[in-house]
């Protein structure tokens, strides 16, 4: 799609990529969200949190210019739920998508609330590893630095030698504690452990600023590990 300077009318964005699963609303008077920690109750929370942020907002799916989702890393399941809705809810009315990055969101999150800027965030992978990307703030926003990797924990530590004072988010540094041990210029944001979808509504009007918002058809999770392969809905070529 080719840039657009101006908003979309109504932007809803949605998350389940990690334990939290959360909903938000963005229209030209407000700006909305919710969000719960409920591991293995995505599916069933997330429409009931879209429909109550529509309803408190007095707007309708109809209104809806532009679904911003996140595309991962994360949990399999949970990008596939994610995924999988953001499907449905666009197919119905044709509206234009983009997803936004997990560690973006942490990183932004960050921003947000803190003179940052430098933020690396780190979401717990299992199997001993996390997803983890590092980020510069630039203009109030997380512009990610490199890529995003999977890797041992032990592969982050490297990067805070000699480094500018950085910032620290999301669950991989609570389930690796000791990634956060005796490092000077280190500061762990403890209030950012998940991403959520308040967050990735600022990410997402950029994308739409940029033109990176894109049909349905081409919507694209982020697993890093390429062990599961994202498949559409059935009726879908």
């Amino acid at each position: 799609m080719k840039p657009n300077q101006k908003l979309p009318p109504v932007v809803l964005a949605l998350d389940t990529c990690t334990e939290l699963c959360s909903a938000a609303l963005q229209w030209p008077n407000g700006r909305l969200s919710v969000a719960e920690e409920a591991p293995r109750e995505h599916s069933q929370r997330l429409l009931p949190m879209i429909d109550g942020l529509l309803s408190q907002a007095g707007l309708t799916m109809a209104d809806v210019g532009l679904i911003a989702y996140g595309r991962g890393p994360g949990s399999f399941t949970g990008i596939r739920i994610c995924t999988s809705m953001t499907q449905g809810l666009a197919l119905a009315r044709d509206i234009p998508v983009v997803g936004i990055s997990t560690l973006a969101a942490l990183a932004q999150k960050v921003i947000d609330s803190t003179s940052a800027r430098y933020i690396i965030s780190a979401i717990d992978a299992r199997m001993d590893e996390i997803y983890w990307g590092c980020f510069e703030a630039v203009d109030g926003l997380a512009v990610l630095v490199g890529e995003e990797q999977v890797s041992t924990p032990q592969a982050l530590q490297s990067l805070f030698a000699d480094a500018e004072t950085i910032f620290a988010c999301g669950s991989g540094f609570e389930t690796y504690p000791d990634l956060i041990l005796n490092i000077d210029n280190l500061t762990l944001a403890e209030s950012v452990k998940y991403p959520d979808a308040d967050a990735m509504l600022t990410l997402a009007v950029s994308e739409w600023q940029q033109g990176h918002a894109t049909t349905v058809d081409q919507l694209a999770p982020v697993y890093l590990r390429d062990t599961v392969a994202w498949k559409k809905l059935p009726g879908r070529a």
